[in-house]
């Protein structure tokens, strides 16, 4: 085996032992790659009770006009400073405790509400939503509130839910999406009372001005093989931990973001969350419902650019009409509109999911962190595109020549992270492939990490499953009442998930081990699951009797435009140009084509005017 392979088998078996390897619930998704449509799951539409909708609409009047009486979007990401004044009112206001129970000093609110919160706070400036979602997203109250004692939660939540202001360090220098390679370490004291912390963590938001942090070490010899990840609470003034470095960043230009640095930072012992060698499950576990948290911003936002794009859609003319009133404006128009439709659904659908908790949406969310984030990405962009040069102007220089002060340009800045942020498309596609191959590896009596197969009980239970993904159905799925157009995608999507279970199961047999390599294909049978997770929650919305007035035509649109990417989506995994795509990249990697490099001047590489 060679140092590479050694590596990658080393970082698989430390991503496994981190897996939740067990499902105590149902999932929709999980079903879908199994050719099971488990319409009970999402039908019919869940609806926020109405006293906690009552309550949630109490506060969020009182945050829209704090927005608008204190919170000036624009200064912020001009000065990249939130006042202190903003914090303060944030705090007095309870926002910092959003979902901290009521016991601890926090409002106790549900994901939903708390979703809604940030969905508005994200509509006029991403700055602020950061710093709250940062703070109890994955900061230290969502890892205390799932796995903290008594004694952690009493000691830390009340400060939480007063406004100290919390982060999550993970992320190092040289370690990103792979936690194997873990280098800051924890080392027991001499009284076995402590521990000392040294190392460095990156890209860290509000970690320059956190009171505490959950923070990720190695608890073992660094020489061992498999690393012991740790999570510990620290506090955010302790001696020994500073900020080297404030990150600035495309966009997000208010968030405090940067780089720490570790020297023999003491933590009591007491301090470790969930215990030791548990930290990447605690991390995982927290991002389950931590990623929820993109979709309603995401929503935010594209509601925001939706409003611009429209308001100069109607009022500028060209050619003696609108220029909304032209047919290609007019469908990116459509298209955001629809997209946010589809964003929405799958935000409070989850959000929904999360507090009932009576369903595994380590997928879902997943799913609608991938979704949401890339809709959101498109959707700016093309509002940008309406815009035209309005649209890459600052809101500052609109206004200082009289015009209005639309913030396009910052909203498409700050946008973009989002596509990185808690888990990239790329990773969000691989975790989701894992989790999605895992009932079929079971079925092989298979791993990730080992080649061993049960081919005679595999062949024996694929023999019954595999004909039954082509048997024709005539009723609705699940029996589920919708209106006609609805019905007809409905229906889709039923066949369109026994075709990627069919898929799925052409692949394992072509690539069999190899498939966990063949990331393109992956990708695209993710996409597809994805596309109908979308599709099926947006249908649920629509039929609900609550449906919003023009649903169901928002509906058909998204539908009729997500069963054309599915299309093409299930075309490439079968006929595509990954082989000659792979070649050209390592060949780019290995420098084989000068004519890439020729004629440019990269003054980063520390090149001079002459050679």
């Amino acid at each position: 085996m060679s140092a590479q392979q050694a590596e990658e088998k080393r970082s698989l078996e430390v991503a496994e032992s981190a897996r939740e390897t067990e499902w105590q619930k149902p999932s929709f998704v999980k079903g879908l790659y199994m050719g099971n449509l488990m319409t009970e799951l999402v039908f019919p539409f869940p609806e926020q009770r109405a006293e906690d909708r009552a309550e949630g609409d109490r506060l969020l009047a009182r945050v829209r006009q704090f927005l608008v009486d204190k919170v000036d979007a624009d200064k912020i990401d001009e000065t990249k400073n939130i006042p202190r004044s903003v914090i303060e009112g944030l705090a007095e206001l309870g926002l910092f405790g959003i979902k901290i129970a009521k016991e601890y000093g926090g409002l106790g609110m549900s994901q939903v509400n708390y979703n809604r919160i940030i969905e508005l706070i994200a509509s006029h400036c991403a700055n602020t939503a950061v710093l709250l979602s940062a703070h109890q997203s994955i900061g230290v109250p969502q890892p205390l509130k799932m796995f903290g004692t008594r004694e952690q939660k009493e000691a830390y939540l009340p400060r939480l839910a007063k406004g100290e202001i919390s982060a999550f360090a993970l992320t190092e220098p040289d370690v990103g999406s792979d936690p194997s390679s873990i280098a800051t370490t924890a080392t027991l004291t001499e009284d076995g009372e402590a521990y000392l912390i040294n190392g460095k963590k990156l890209w860290i938001s509000n970690g320059p001005i956190a009171g505490l942090l959950i923070v990720m070490t190695r608890t073992n010899d660094p020489k061992e093989a498999k690393p012991e990840i740790t999570a510990f609470i620290v506090e955010g003034n302790s001696e020994g931990l500073s900020t080297e470095h404030r990150c600035d960043f495309m966009g997000l230009k208010g968030i405090n973001n940067g780089l720490l640095n570790f020297n023999n930072v003491r933590v009591p012992k007491e301090n470790i969350v969930l215990g030791l060698g548990r930290g990447l499950a605690l991390a995982l576990r927290t991002l389950n419902t931590g990623r929820l948290t993109l979709p309603a911003a995401g929503g935010g936002a594209m509601k925001q650019a939706l409003a611009m794009a429209t308001k100069w859609a109607r009022e500028r003319r060209q050619w003696g009409a609108p220029v909304g009133h032209h047919e290609a404006v007019a469908a990116k128009l459509a298209s955001i509109a629809a997209d946010i439709y589809a964003v929405e659904s799958l935000t409070w659908l989850t959000s929904e999911m999360a507090d009932r908790d009576v369903q595994d949406i380590r997928l879902e969310a997943a799913m609608a962190k991938l979704f949401c984030s890339e809709a959101l990405w498109r959707s700016a962009d093309a509002a940008l595109q309406v815009r035209g040069g309005r649209g890459y102007e600052t809101a500052q220089s609109l206004a200082g020549r009289g015009e209005l002060p639309m913030p396009m340009e910052r909203l498409l800045r700050d946008a973009r992270i989002n596509l990185i942020i808690e888990g990239t498309s790329e990773i969000m596609r691989l975790f989701i492939a894992r989790e999605a191959l895992d009932p079929h590896l079971r079925i092989a009596g298979a791993s990730a990490t080992s080649e061993k197969m049960d081919f005679a009980g595999a062949a024996k239970f694929y023999a019954k499953w595999y004909p039954m993904l082509w048997l024709p159905r005539l009723s609705t799925p699940g029996g589920v009442a919708v209106s006609g157009k609805l019905t007809r995608h409905l229906r889709f999507v039923e066949r369109a998930t026994r075709r990627l279970a069919r898929d799925l199961f052409h692949m394992m047999v072509l690539h069999r081990q190899g498939l966990q390599k063949k990331q393109m294909v992956l990708g695209r049978l993710v996409d597809t699951g994805t596309e109908l997770f979308t599709m099926s929650a947006v249908i649920s919305r629509a039929a609900s009797p609550r449906a919003e007035r023009g649903a169901e035509r928002l509906a058909d649109l998204f539908c009729r435009q997500a069963r054309r990417r599915i299309a093409d989506q299930h075309r490439a995994v079968y006929c595509n140009d990954d082989t000659l795509t792979y070649r050209v990249a390592r060949e780019v990697l290995d420098g084989a084509y000068p004519l890439l490099e020729d004629n440019i001047l990269s003054t980063w590489k520390g090149e001079s005017g002459t050679r």
